[in-house]
């Protein structure tokens, strides 16, 4: 049995988009009871034909070549068509023009101090889509680096210590303004949201649950898009303490919240001035994966492209349906060590491309330490080599298995954040010990960049090294111009000036190498006078984009469209964060070196929860600056 077009060129090629030609000749019957003696006859020669579509229907004669030979492959193969009956003759493939390939940058990428104090140690992130990133601690520490605003009234409280009252007039989050580096002091007033978890609702408002004591049952407030907002609290509104849980969006757009100490249980965030009300889902997953460390903490929850969603906690994984409450597969155990807090490893959905004929959702987990670490360095400060593992699966598949491979350098309590060309970047973190204070050694000084599309052994490239030890309550965003902010570390229980490793306050930008300068002419300015800001689901859109390099013919292959939805970070792990591929439907040379692309919006909610995404025209791995929009 032989293969029809589609089948035969995507699987000798790997290339979707494509010209197929076929030479057929046309047998005439004969007729013997014409007069004149023409039985004989030749058969008329091999007429070329054409299919563009995906799947091989009629084909159509060809009134003119856009190719040229060269870019024929004569493949003397036996097609068959949909009916699996064979055509004759042999079937020559006109491939599409291929893009140029990404540019070759040879930079490592570069730092730069933007802020000598941002008043607070960034313990929790969020960059919303006013341009303003929260960053807030805890209200334990009573201390910071900058005052509360004015007239705002300082937090009494009792000093356990001491067992006097005090007042705590100290600042424990701020706003900070990516643009101009200031900040704006927020007073916290209700529950401590010390290890807390939180993300960005669908109309820009953040929403922060659980904490510590007074919070564990908190949810808190901010936005969405107002001037000098102010933070609005409300305690015990939770079905349970959740102090180290993940929280993750939903397609609908409602929050799913797993998981915290001693919480073998999840639940979903009710809408603002409401309460929760019964009792939580008791998840027997979380019991079984926790352990003397209590390596379960802060479980890795990534939203698959068919709705149910990944849980990771330890060294285990399974796919729940949110909606049914059933786990639908439990996946193969990850060996090597434990990955959770507080042997704190790294997880990150890959890229979710578009372009491609099947939907998939790869999972990325890497680093971590042994179950044992956190114990061995919280007891005796014995620093156990962080885990140099990297492992990637493919929740989509029907029998997905771990592939696995090592990272340049070991890593506990990195960040692993998805940057706008599709590459990944592994910074911040130890090479030694685990999460919590005092418990690790040796910072991790240097990012890595990781291409997921290239094969074993090439995938990792090595960085420029920062000079600011980042490690436990460390973090970092990406911002809309491409660079990464980091900012944060406070490896103890308050803020220490002189110190192995002094609580940090200041704030980096870290550039990586697809903004090497000497790229500028080639990256691509988003007209955001003519880009669509309000995307619907399976609809068409379109932005006008220009680039400095007039030379420059792009082609289709030449442009794709990222959008990223900004996550929420905390010890080490980023909660729905998201990069997808849209679909390229059509690229338009206007003037000289201005463009206009056509894009397909995501089809639906599992594919990309609805609320703000920044949106990045990438050429040839260059990302340009990212915009707004808004996907419901």
């Amino acid at each position: 049995m032989g293969l029809n077009p589609k089948q035969l060129f995507v699987e000798r090629f790997g290339i979707q988009k494509y010209l197929v030609w076929r030479s057929e000749a046309k047998h005439k019957k004969k007729n013997k009871h014409k007069k004149h003696n023409n039985d004989h006859k030749e058969d008329p020669k091999p007429i070329p034909v054409l299919s563009t579509s995906s799947e091989f229907q009629d084909p159509f004669v060809l009134p003119k070549l856009p190719i040229t030979p060269e870019q024929f492959i004569t493949l003397p193969l036996t097609p068959t068509d949909k009916n699996d009956q064979p055509y004759g003759g042999e079937i020559i493939l006109g491939v599409e023009p291929k893009g140029k390939g990404d540019f070759k940058v040879d930079s490592l990428g570069h730092w730069d101090l933007i802020s000598q104090n941002m008043g607070v140690s960034a313990m929790h992130i969020n960059l919303l889509p006013t341009n303003k990133i929260i960053a807030f601690d805890a209200l334990i520490y009573r201390v910071s680096r900058i005052k509360l605003p004015e007239g705002a009234p300082c937090i009494p409280y009792r000093d356990d210590a001491t067992q006097q009252d005090k007042l705590d007039c100290y600042a424990h989050a701020v706003e900070y303004d990516i643009e101009t580096n200031q900040v704006r002091p927020l007073q916290i007033n209700a529950g401590d949201p010390w290890c807390s978890s939180g993300g960005v609702a669908p109309d820009g408002t953040f929403v922060g649950t659980g904490g510590f004591f007074t919070g564990a049952r908190s949810v808190r407030y901010l936005g969405p898009d107002c001037q000098d907002c102010q933070w609005r609290e409300y305690n015990d509104v939770l079905a349970a303490d959740r102090w180290y849980a993940t929280q993750q969006i939903l397609p609908n757009g409602e929050f799913f919240l797993i998981g915290g100490r001693k919480s073998f249980n999840y639940e979903f965030v009710p809408k603002e001035g409401q309460r929760q009300g019964g009792k939580p889902y008791f998840f027997p997953f979380l019991y079984e994966t926790s352990d003397l460390d209590e390596n379960n903490l802060y479980p890795f929850v990534h939203l698959s492209t068919d709705g149910n969603l990944f849980i990771f906690a330890n060294n285990r994984s399974v796919l729940l349906n949110p909606t049914s409450h059933k786990i639908v597969r439990t996946l193969p155990v990850l060996p090597g060590g434990a990955r959770n807090y507080p042997a704190s490893g790294m997880s990150a959905l890959l890229p979710i491309d578009l372009n491609l004929p099947a939907i998939k959702a790869e999972v990325i987990v890497c680093g971590g330490n042994l179950p044992g670490a956190f114990r061995l360095a919280d007891t005796a400060k014995i620093f156990l080599p962080a885990l140099q593992d990297c492992n990637r699966i493919t929740i989509t598949d029907s029998f997905p298995k771990w592939d696995s491979e090592l990272m340049p350098s070991r890593r506990t309590m990195g960040d692993l954040l998805n940057l706008p060309s599709g590459e990944l970047l592994f910074i911040n973190g130890a090479t030694m010990g685990t999460s919590a204070w005092w418990d690790a050694d040796e910072p991790n000084y240097t990012p890595v960049l990781y291409k997921s599309n290239e094969p074993k052994g090439a995938r990792f490239t090595v960085l420029k090294e920062s000079q600011i030890a980042r490690m436990y309550h460390s973090t970092s965003a990406v911002l809309p111009s491409g660079k990464v902010w980091v900012s944060g570390s406070n490896t103890h229980d308050t803020y220490r000036d002189v110190d192995k490793f002094p609580t940090e306050t200041r704030v980096e930008a870290f550039s990586p190498p697809y903004l090497d300068v000497n790229f500028d002419m080639y990256r691509p300015q988003i007209n955001e006078e003519t880009l669509d800001k309000e995307l619907t689901y399976d609809g068409f859109f379109e932005t006008r984009f220009s680039i400095q390099d007039r030379s420059a013919a792009l082609t289709k292959s030449d442009i794709k469209v990222s959008i990223l939805s900004p996550p929420f970070t905390t010890h080490g792990f980023s909660m729905g964060q998201r990069l997808l591929f849209l679909k390229v439907d059509e690229l338009v040379a206007e003037t000289e070196g201005t463009y206009r692309v056509r894009f397909e919006a995501p089809p639906s909610g599992e594919i990309a929860p609805p609320g703000y995404y920044l949106l990045f025209v990438v050429h040839r791995g260059l990302p340009g600056k990212g915009m707004w929009v808004h996907i419901q």
